[in-house]
């Protein structure tokens, strides 16, 4: 039995951190929260859960944080995700995703914190000539949201062999859905999320949904996509950070994902049937920069840990992220 240390969760107030905090909490591990609410939204934190408003950039604050919470793992979310804000503004990218990320593992290392799991992307991969995607397939990424994510890996490695710190890099492909107790969800007002978009429209919040593209080469000929429910993605965060502890010299890379791919036109059928209407499609051009198909090789991390999904179900995902939506409303009373 892993001995449960206190983690501090960084952008723990936004979407996949608030379950990884969820994640952390139902197991019994002591949990605590930095979030600056830049786009996190303080009531994602449960009640309970110590909460420091501020930046990962801010070292004082985070040597703080490590001596108040005996902080003894970070759990890294904090960044910025919008790919085609980070080509529009690459320095904003490189600054909260690159430059923010090294002054928080400066401030781990000055404190003895000795391990680290990174949210990482299956945008370092960019278009890989190959799906399934494994860990070893090149990383070639096309935006600076990839390679900004790219050049926080490269630096944990390093760090790592310099340090007495062990890490793992988690990258994701397609997270959607909600916890399935509504506890929390994707929350962010015009995200672009193509299941939150989707469940917005079935809602009445959005007038269609746009189809970009419809000439890949892809069974249906929109691109297809692994979607991983957010709730799997967060326990497979707490078994990794069981792995680190477990065995202190060594760090993991990995991919997160189910290993199998639905097309956009799949995905708004399966918001069709689980809310028994029809959404508007609206076919639009090709985006820059869209692979044909994405879908991850899970085996490393099936290998790895004792990871077994419980939500590998489109439709659930689906009826998860449409029951958070609900509850948003409700939330901001609209």
């Amino acid at each position: 039995m892993v001995h449960k240390v206190p983690v501090l969760v960084t952008g723990g107030a936004g979407y996949i951190g608030s379950h990884a905090v969820l994640a952390l909490k139902d197991a019994g591990w002591p949990v605590a929260v930095v979030d600056n609410l830049t786009t996190g939204f303080r009531f994602a934190v449960p009640e309970g859960v110590p909460f420091y408003q501020g930046d990962i950039e801010d070292g004082a604050l985070l040597a703080r944080i490590f001596a108040e919470q005996g902080t003894r793992a970070v759990m890294h979310f904090a960044g910025s995700i919008v790919v085609p804000e980070s080509v529009e503004n690459p320095l904003k990218y490189y600054h909260n995703n690159t430059a923010k990320s090294r002054a928080l593992i400066d401030a781990a290392v000055a404190a003895g914190v000795p391990h680290f799991i990174f949210s990482s992307t299956a945008a370092t991969y960019g278009i890989p000539e190959v799906s399934p995607v494994t860990e070893e397939t090149p990383q070639r990424p096309i935006n600076p949201y990839g390679m900004s994510k790219l050049m926080t890996e490269i630096m944990l490695g390093d760090v790592a062999a310099a340090h007495p710190l062990n890490f793992c890099a988690l990258r994701y492909f397609n997270v959607a859905g909600a916890d399935p107790e509504a506890r929390t969800g994707q929350s962010t007002a015009g995200a672009t999320h193509l299941i939150k978009v989707a469940v917005e429209a079935a809602l009445g919040k959005r007038g269609h949904v746009s189809v970009f593209g419809t000439d890949y080469d892809t069974p249906d000929g929109t691109g297809v996509r692994d979607y991983i429910h957010v709730s799997d993605l967060a326990a497979a965060h707490v078994l990794a950070l069981e792995a680190l502890i477990a065995e202190p010299a060594r760090s993991l890379t990995m991919n997160c994902g189910y290993g199998r791919g639905f097309s956009v036109m799949e995905v708004l059928d399966a918001v069709d049937r689980v809310t028994n209407r029809k959404i508007e499609r609206q076919i639009e051009g090709r985006r820059a920069g869209d692979p044909d198909s994405l879908i991850s090789d899970n085996r490393r991390i099936k290998a790895t840990l004792p990871w077994v999904p419980k939500y590998a179900d489109l439709d659930l995902i689906v009826a998860h992220a449409l029951a958070w939506e609900r509850r948003l409303g409700e939330i901001r009373g609209g």
